[in-house]
């Protein structure tokens, strides 16, 4: 994941996210307001790039853009990837992109753009029949990651140091051994997300517990702790990440399944992942996606495909205030919140 915060101006928008929730004040009343994306595409890659750029990508192979905002949308998806899904999609500007398409062997491939879409380079193809890559993510215009689920009882690490351009998998022996089952979820490009210049973090499920990976070196070491969110079944675990800063987390996830509940489907972190805590009112159903909302410090929204959730308590309490259907969420420094999913749904949240 996401959609934009409609306020009258940027600086009054910004004075009023900014402040804090009076206790007996009334909590803001959140909503999406839905574009027209022409497209049915299921979007599970967002990459908000600011109020006017966004950036989405889902199956079939497409690629869509705005630089207006959301009122039209280019579908710049790159050339005979019909066949593909991407599942997520990273954006540096309105030029520039990469992007990430799932699935077993060659299926996992990385593309990138740097003329807003007009070409795409193919700068990464999986080549290891076992590799399944599920999510990507970058520290900043250089330095980025990408996840597999485990090859040989490890998660492979993919890393670029020069935009996306080049590729290497890091070694191996940095990485904690998997659970039986354990894997990544490919659902809202989130299972891997990074905080500042070093800090990466990845969400696994499938096995007998849901855990979550921690390295503060940019991917060549990890560290796991487990999660309160229930898996010990392939369609359970975290499916979600969003840290605010290399402290303060949420997790989001459960069982996918629509005929199945899922209670504890949400947690924070104050440390940085080392301890988690359960949410004491999670989400009333799965959550796929979860994004911090801007300049809110304790304000976060996730979402899911029965509906969206917010927090004012940094992950303690969510109580839902949408039931339309999203795959994820994500925001932009200048008050700019999106969110995409089945259909080319893709909105921008409102506040009133």
């Amino acid at each position: 994941m996401k959609l934009r915060i409609a306020l009258s101006a940027l600086s009054a928008a910004a004075a009023v996210l900014a402040a804090p929730v009076p206790a007996h004040a009334g909590t803001p009343k959140l909503g999406w307001e839905l574009k027209e994306t022409g497209v049915t595409a299921r979007l599970r890659g967002l990459s908000p790039v600011s109020r006017d750029v966004v950036w989405a990508s889902g199956s079939g192979g497409t690629v869509l853009r705005t630089v207006d905002g959301g009122r039209s949308w280019q579908n710049v998806s790159p050339p005979d990837t019909s066949a593909l899904q991407f599942r997520d999609i990273e954006a540096f500007d309105e030029r520039s992109a990469v992007a990430l398409s799932i699935g077993e062997g060659t299926d996992s491939r990385v593309y990138r753009t740097q003329d807003g879409g007009r070409t795409w380079t193919e700068t990464f193809r999986n080549d290891e029949p076992r590799a399944f890559y599920d999510c990507l993510a970058f520290f900043d215009r250089r330095h980025g990651l990408a996840m597999s689920d485990p090859v040989d009882g490890r998660f492979r690490i993919l890393a670029t140091d020069d935009g996306g351009r080049s590729w290497r998998v890091l070694p191996a022996d940095g990485m904690p051994q998997a659970l039986a089952g354990e894997a990544g979820f490919a659902a809202s490009g989130q299972c891997l997300v990074t905080a500042g210049g070093r800090d990466a973090w990845l969400a696994t499920g499938g096995a007998e517990r849901s855990r979550v990976f921690h390295s503060g070196d940019r991917g060549r070491t990890w560290t796991v702790t487990d999660s309160p969110i229930p898996a010990g079944d392939p369609a359970r675990g975290v499916f979600g990440l969003a840290f605010r800063d290399r402290h303060h987390g949420l997790a989001v996830g459960g069982d996918y399944r629509p005929d199945q509940p899922s209670p504890s489907a949400a947690a924070r972190t104050r440390d940085g992942a080392t301890t988690w805590q359960a949410a004491a009112t999670p989400p009333a159903a799965y959550r796929s996606g979860v994004a911090w909302l801007p300049h809110l410090p304790s304000a976060a929204v996730a979402v899911g495909p029965s509906g969206s959730d917010v927090t004012w308590s940094g992950g303690r309490t969510w109580e839902t205030f949408d039931t339309g259907s999203f795959d994820t969420v994500s925001c932009t420094r200048d008050l700019s919140c999106w969110a995409s999913g089945e259909q080319g749904r893709l909105a921008r949240l409102t506040l009133r």
